[in-house]
């Protein structure tokens, strides 16, 4: 019997799929069993002697009938035997492929995370892409308002401000900067920023970041937002694949006003296993990660209070469906903040 092959390492850890066996111990039995049957078979109707007394008429009827059922009575079982060693081979079989496919999704899994820490370059998200070309754009705009207001001419003489309008103006004190003169953004538009952009035609999700990144409290929750997501992403995780379970908005107004604990517990409704365990795993070995989700939860703690206090029902559930909302959700149940 012809020794079964190792299996071979491929480049990303998956076997190739051994040589089959010519003859397995399933057959060597079935081949044993089928010849103790026959033996027995061949003892049972040649070396034991016939019964005496039968009829010549009688034997003659039913001749053919008796050799038909002795036919039966030796094959059959052996038959039998083999169909059953044929079963019993399959299922073998099953079970061996099951363990190599079970095997090359794990490497593939493994090889998928380890080429994303150490070999990606320029693999940088669309929404992240974006986002720095937003935030390039608005440096350049302010870079040419600086250079306009720094390039005037000084002596040019200014139009004397009508007295009335003078004093509805609003004196600033010195160093305020256009991020706090910008008007605050409004619900609707913090929604869909914080939830970014569906694609790369979506002007409304655009034009709410925009909006966004000239309030400074806002700003910060969005570059929050974005860079652990855009963390997240490196390990294969995105938030259009998880799909939690909504808590109802009375347990999202808890949270605001301080209430910890199990009241609370419904706010992190991720159920996905493979989502948490590398979440988890990456919390607590990589110190930058680490970092980045402390300071996200801080912002959108921070930003959700001032939200709820003037947001209904609907707008937070509304908010409960964003992106970062579902970061924060998966991100707050791996460090306890639900606990």
């Amino acid at each position: 019997m012809s020794e079964p092959q190792e299996p071979r390492p491929t480049q990303l850890g998956i076997y190739d799929r051994p040589a089959a066996e010519k003859i397995t111990s399933i057959e060597i039995i079935a081949l044993v069993l089928s010849a103790l049957w026959l033996l027995g078979a061949v003892v049972f109707f040649v070396v034991l002697p016939a019964p005496s007394g039968a009829d010549d008429a009688t034997s003659s009827s039913e001749g053919p009938l008796r050799f038909m059922m002795t036919m039966l009575a030796i094959f059959m079982p052996v038959g039998m035997i083999w169909v059953a060693a044929t079963a019993a081979r399959s299922s073998k079989i099953m079970r061996e492929e099951s363990q190599r496919l079970q095997a090359a999704i794990d490497a593939i899994r493994h090889a998928y995370i380890v080429q994303s820490h150490a070999g990606r370059v320029g693999s940088e998200p669309s929404v992240a892409r974006k986002l720095d070309e937003i935030a390039a754009a608005q440096r350049k705009t302010e870079s040419a308002l600086a250079t306009f207001t720094s390039t005037r001419d000084p002596r040019a003489k200014r139009p004397a401000p009508h007295p009335q309008a003078e004093a509805a103006q609003t004196s600033l004190p010195l160093g305020t900067s256009a991020e706090d003169m910008a008007p605050a953004i409004g619900r609707e538009d913090f929604i869909r920023a914080i939830n970014f952009p569906e694609t790369a035609e979506d002007t409304q999700g655009f034009t709410a970041l925009r909006r966004a990144l000239k309030d400074r409290a806002v700003a910060g929750l969005v570059q929050a937002a974005q860079d652990v997501l855009t963390l997240l992403s490196q390990d294969g995780i995105y938030m259009d694949d998880l799909t939690p379970d909504m808590a109802h908005p009375d347990v999202w107004r808890k949270f605001a006003a301080g209430t910890r604990g199990r009241e609370i517990a419904a706010l992190g409704g991720v159920r996905d296993r493979s989502s948490l365990a590398l979440t988890a795993g990456r919390m607590r070995e990589d110190p930058i990660f680490r970092d980045a989700v402390h300071h996200f939860l801080r912002r959108f703690d921070k930003s959700f209070v001032q939200f709820e206090s003037e947001a209904s029902d609907s707008e937070i559930s509304a908010l409960a469906a964003t992106r970062s909302a579902r970061a924060f959700m998966l991100l707050g149940r791996v460090t306890g903040v639900f606990d």
